[in-house]
């Protein structure tokens, strides 16, 4: 699945590259294409620890 998003999140990057450097650029496609790679990107790094994720921890207790 984490294969599958970061394939998706590079089709979309390479979709708003290609729109950005057309003669008639569409804007709805770029910022779909924008969206897209956020909502990628915050998919993969929610699985990212924390780094104050051991100090919140100790605080707690």
């Amino acid at each position: 699945m984490k294969a599958f998003k970061i394939l998706i999140m590079l089709l979309a990057i390479s979709v708003a590259l290609y729109e950005q450097v057309s003669a008639e650029k569409n804007i709805y496609i770029m910022i779909i294409a924008i969206v897209v790679f956020m909502y990628g990107m915050m998919q993969l790094s929610a699985k990212t620890p924390s780094k104050n994720q051991d100090k919140e921890e100790e605080d707690v207790k």
